[in-house]
This record gives C-alpha cells, sequence and structure tokens, in this order.
C-alpha cells in the first residue's frame, strides 16, 4: 500500500469554524492543508432544505446581535454577499399566548408574569453566585427560593426565557457587544452562502461549487494517533492521511461521542472539561399548509401555546414574513421534546402538532400537506445542535476545552468563551485558532532552523578543518544533515563527500 501524503495541517469539520480557520492558514501561507468532511457538504450545522417550495434553515437560522456600536463579523459577510434577511423579534411571543381553548391570556397578565419569571431567574443566579454548594468547609446559605413555574402559561414562559433565549438572564455578550436586533435568513441560497464565500478565497471553485481536491468530503474520521512528530488521520474507508498538526472543528456532541478514538486517549482533564459542557438540542419542525389560518400583521410572527407539559410546542412562528405566501408554520422543540419526537415516527409528531394547533384555532382548520423534521441529535456527525455551559462558570471549562494537546488543537463554537452557541461564535473561533496554529508554526519553525545552525557548527568544525581527525561516523553525519533543511543538507554534504548518502 503507497504510504499516505503529509501535509501541515489536517482540519476535520467543514462547518463555520473549520472554514473560517482555514483561511486563516491560507491567508498565511499554509496552503498544504486537507479538509476532511464527514458529511457530502461543507456547512455543519448551518443547512438549508428546500421544502414547500422555499428554502428552509433547518439549524443555524438567524444572525443574532446587530444594530450595536461594534458590527458583527457574519453580519459584515452577509451584507457584503447580499444575503436577504428579515428582522425577528420574538418578544411579542409572549403577547401571544394560547390556552388550550384557544383563548389568548391578556397582554397585561402575560407581561406581569414574563417580569416576575425574570426576577425570578435573577435572584436564582445571584443565589447560586453567592452561596455556591461544594465540599470541604462551604456551607449554603438558605436564601428566599425562587418561584417556580406551575401554571401553563407560566411554563410556556420559562421555557421560552431559558430554552429559546439561551439559558441567559443576565446580559449577553453577543447582545453587549454587537447589539440587540435579529435577523431571520431568508435567502434562496441558504445561510450557507456565506461558507461558499469564505472557501472560495482559497479553494478552487468553479460556478457555485468547490472542486478543490485538499477539500475532502464524506471521510468519516474514526481514528486520531498523535505524537511529538505529528498526526495520523485514519477515516471509516480506511484512508490514512498524515500531518504536522490537525484542527478538529468537531461539535461539542461529536467530542462528547465516541465517534474518534484518539491514540494516545486525551488527558483527564480534557475530557472532563468536556463533559462538564452540556449540548442543547434545538429543533425546528417544518409544517406546509394549502392557507393560512393563522393571525398576521405586526407582532404576530411569533406565537405560543401554553400546556401543563413544558416545552410541548411551545414555541410557533409563521414563515409569511421571510416568504409571503408560502403558508408554512414553524414549531420548536428543545432537549427532551426533541429527542422524543426525533425517536418516532413523523407522522406521529404531525398528529401531535396538529392537535396543538386545533386547540388554538379550531377543529376546522386544515390538515398539513406536508412536515419536515430535523434530526440533529441522532445525526452522529452532529450529536446535538449547540454547546450549553452552565450559568455559573468560571472560564476553567472554556479553557479545558479551547488548550491543545500536543499537536491537535480545538476549534468550535464551543471554543467561544464570550459567544458560544453562535454562528459568529464559531467563526471568530476558527480566526482565533487558525492564527495561534500560525504562531505556533512559526515558532516550531524557528526552533528547527535554530538546531540546524547548531548542527552546521558542530558538523563544520571538524569536517571542515585543515587538521584535527574526523569525529563522526558517516551514519551520525547523516542522521544530524536530515535534521537540516534541504538546501543545508545539500552544501554540507557537497563539503564532506558523503553527498550519495544524503540524497
Amino acid at each position: 500500500m503507497e504510504s499516505p501524503s503529509r501535509s501541515s495541517v489536517i482540519i476535520i469539520g467543514a462547518g463555520v469554524s473549520g472554514i473560517s480557520t482555514a483561511k486563516v492558514l491560507a491567508e498565511n501561507g499554509v496552503e498544504d492543508l486537507v479538509i476532511l468532511e464527514a458529511s457530502d457538504r461543507i456547512g455543519g450545522r448551518i443547512r438549508k432544505e428546500d421544502f414547500g417550495g422555499v428554502p428552509v434553515e433547518l439549524g443555524a437560522g438567524w444572525i443574532a446581535g446587530v444594530g450595536g456600536k461594534e458590527s458583527n463579523p457574519v453580519w459584515e459577510l452577509a451584507d457584503k454577499s447580499g444575503l436577504r434577511t428579515c428582522f425577528s423579534d420574538y418578544s411579542n411571543a409572549r403577547y401571544n399566548i394560547y390556552d388550550k381553548s384557544g383563548k389568548i391570556y391578556p397582554s397585561g397578565i402575560a407581561a406581569d408574569s414574563y417580569k416576575k419569571a425574570v426576577e425570578s431567574a435573577i435572584r436564582k443566579l445571584r443565589n447560586e453566585e453567592a452561596n455556591p454548594c461544594g465540599g470541604g468547609n462551604n456551607v449554603c446559605k438558605v436564601t428566599e427560593p425562587p418561584s417556580m413555574p406551575n401554571t401553563p402559561m407560566e411554563l410556556a414562559i420559562d421555557f421560552v426565557l431559558h430554552d429559546f433565549e439561551m439559558a441567559e438572564v443576565e446580559p449577553i455578550s453577543t447582545y453587549l457587544d454587537f447589539g440587540e436586533r435579529e435577523f431571520l435568513v431568508a435567502d434562496e441560497r441558504g445561510y450557507e452562502y456565506l461558507l461558499y464565500k469564505m472557501a472560495e478565497d482559497f479553494l478552487f471553485t468553479s460556478e457555485g461549487k468547490i472542486l478543490d481536491s485538499r477539500l475532502k468530503l464524506n471521510k468519516v474520521v474514526r481514528e486520531l494517533q498523535h505524537s511529538r512528530n505529528g498526526v495520523t488521520v485514519i477515516t471509516e474507508d480506511g484512508s490514512v492521511y498524515e500531518a504536522n498538526y490537525v484542527i478538529l472543528s468537531v461539535s461539542i456532541g461529536v467530542l462528547k461521542s465516541q465517534l474518534i478514538s484518539f491514540n494516545p486517549p486525551l488527558p483527564r482533564w480534557k475530557t472532563e472539561a468536556i463533559e462538564r459542557c452540556d449540548v442543547m438540542v434545538y429543533t425546528k419542525i417544518f409544517l406546509k399548509f394549502p392557507y393560512k389560518f393563522w393571525p398576521c400583521g405586526p407582532g404576530k410572527e411569533f406565537f405560543l401555546y401554553a400546556h401543563e407539559r413544558r416545552g410541548y410546542y411551545t414555541f410557533w412562528q409563521h414563515m409569511e414574513n421571510a416568504y409571503p405566501g408560502s403558508n408554512i408554520l414553524v414549531v420548536t422543540l428543545t432537549n427532551g421534546e426533541s429527542k422524543r419526537v426525533e425517536a418516532q415516527p413523523d407522522s406521529d409528531t404531525l398528529k401531535e402538532a396538529m392537535g396543538v394547533l386545533r386547540d388554538m384555532f379550531g377543529p376546522n382548520i386544515p390538515d398539513a400537506t406536508d412536515i419536515l423534521v430535523p434530526r440533529w441529535f441522532t445525526n452522529r456527525f452532529q450529536c446535538g445542535s449547540y454547546s450549553n455551559y452552565p450559568l455559573i462558570s468560571n472560564g476553567q471549562e472554556f479553557h479545558g476545552i479551547q488548550a491543545p494537546i500536543g499537536r491537535i488543537f480545538f476549534t468550535g463554537e464551543h471554543t467561544s468563551e464570550r459567544f458560544s452557541g453562535y454562528v459568529h461564535g464559531a467563526y471568530l473561533a476558527g480566526i482565533d485558532t487558525g492564527k495561534a496554529l500560525v504562531e505556533e508554526m512559526g515558532k516550531e519553525s524557528t526552533e528547527r532552523n535554530s538546531s540546524c545552525s547548531e548542527n552546521q557548527a558542530f558538523l563544520l568544525e571538524p569536517l571542515l578543518a585543515l587538521t584535527g581527525s574526523l569525529t563522526l561516523t558517516q551514519t551520525e553525519t547523516v542522521q544530524a544533515l536530515h535534521k537540516c533543511d534541504i538546501p543545508t543538507q545539500l552544501y554540507l554534504s557537497s563539503k564532506i563527500g558523503i553527498q550519495e548518502a544524503i540524497l
């Protein structure tokens, strides 16, 4: 079997962070790189699919954090690429809460309930910050407990506050840095178009397709061997790739799974950091109807269903703002409900969703003509939607997951301390990782050249002196010369008359 070719860098995963890392490397002269992608496309958890005559985003769908003093880099890419977007304001959802009889809760009651939920969540966070419970002599002080949601309306608001709004009640870095506005991607080219625009700067493309041989699709990495001298990557189809470094841009869900084995195994501190990070599962279910029967107009894009079971088909959105006349509704499930729905037939999911819609809008609404249910959790190349760090965190989790292991570098939205869970978090993490690796490669090159200079002086003294005896055997000389670059090898070997041994 022919020996595998060696490259400078292997990037595992062609999502946002993998592509942005590769772009940084290419811009810094690292062209002998290989990108191994497990699926048949680039994009990772950004994925477009045609449904009901329009393109819908199964994964990331919004550009969050727009309109502030600092410009969101993903918004800049979208603006430069002419990506079509629509402004979204899901804060109005709290004023459109339906009960099981189809009545809408009065807006004043809903607003008051939401305010109390936020106050309760902040109180809980303050308690945890002030009174961390742990081992040793730590004592948990009993303070006023936060109120727990009990009624269907309270459960619906709690779901929106914690599951849909990124489980954060403190000011979110994304909104502080980039602004509080959010825009839904509604472009026939899809959110993924931004990745193709990035990739075409350094990968050969033609007519909108990436044809560069350095991007290898359908390559499922199963084993990663690493040592001081380099890395070897083995894929499911038996292909072997060698490189000086590897960048692992797979999701946090994949890191927590058994898809990729490491030889030698990752150190305990690394695996513990990975395990401490939870994985959020976020499922957008799309339903196509023959005509629309739901309210439209200002403030009506989002609405909630109040049920005694938290998260049961709670959060709804119509697609009329993005695609007028599409007659498509989207309902978002998370975590336990997502996993439950992924495991059942789509026909059962459709029946459940239609039951909820008939509670809200009456028994005479039409049946959906089609349904689309993404399955991010059971997708072995994703194993979830995005990272979900504990609210109380001292940063050790991020640093533990970020930190390289020898020649293995880690990147992805889960390595972004300020923007984890967001597309721009993945994008910026990739840039940071690329810069860190370029710096490491520069250090290694400097050390190698310094070592080679020392070897040159060591060799020249005994070999080129007019007097004195030869102190090295030919074998030792050849071994020392191989540590130098090719021009130095040729120069020294010509001087000492062992060129044939070197070449």
